[in-house]
């Protein structure tokens, strides 16, 4: 199963230039934040792949205008195409404004999920727009990412989790993959494309 994650900038072959050989095998498309809802809207025009998303810091427009034709999967988690998937979007907490959480925070909203997760026997991938903490975050605390991802990361193993908010241009650190256990950890800066095994069905226990 191929996957096309996107974060930060519109990638212009997608949007300037429109290779749509970069979406014809996409399954699924997952956006990590602060990308225009227009750039989304405009991709699902061009795929038969779901777009998903959450979103990032500067996503306050979306209150009023989200993507069209999107699928938000903000603090859910959202089976598609057999993958279990978590969204957590948003950053560390900056300046006053939507979309900004605390560690304590972020905290509450992962384990608010803990039923569905029980339920569902844990997760594929975590989609976040913050880094987690020490994984290719920065230290100023507009940057800095949080301890709940690695914490979720490693009770449940995920193959992987996707993020956003480092741009390549902020840092001379800046790298695509890590690692976090047994959890790949992708930065989804403009686009990226990863490939999953194709997911077993997992027996949902009752209440």
């Amino acid at each position: 199963m191929k996957i096309m994650v996107l974060a930060d900038e519109p990638d212009r072959r997608l949007w300037d230039l429109l290779d749509r050989q970069l979406l014809k095998e996409m399954d699924i498309l997952i956006a990590c934040g602060d990308l225009p809802a227009e750039y989304l809207s405009f991709l699902t025009c061009f795929t038969h792949a779901p777009v998903l998303y959450v979103c990032g810091n500067h996503d306050e427009s979306y209150e009023k205008a989200p993507p069209e034709g999107c699928f938000c999967i903000e603090d859910q988690v959202y089976c598609c195409k057999g993958l279990r998937i978590v969204g957590l979007g948003g950053s560390m907490r900056y300046r006053p404004g939507l979309y900004q959480y605390t560690e304590a925070q972020m905290r509450r909203r992962a384990k608010q999920l803990s039923l569905k997760l029980w339920r569902t026997g844990g997760f594929d991938i975590l989609v976040t727009h913050a880094p987690a903490r020490g994984i290719g975050d920065e230290e100023h605390i507009s940057h800095r990412g949080f301890q709940t991802f690695v914490d979720l990361m490693e009770k449940y193993k995920p193959a992987y989790m996707v993020h956003g908010h480092i741009h390549r241009e902020y840092t001379s650190r800046f790298k695509r993959l890590r690692k976090c256990g047994e959890t790949v950890v992708v930065n989804a800066n403009k686009s990226y494309v990863i490939e999953i095994d194709d997911p077993v069905p997992q027996p949902k226990r009752r209440r």
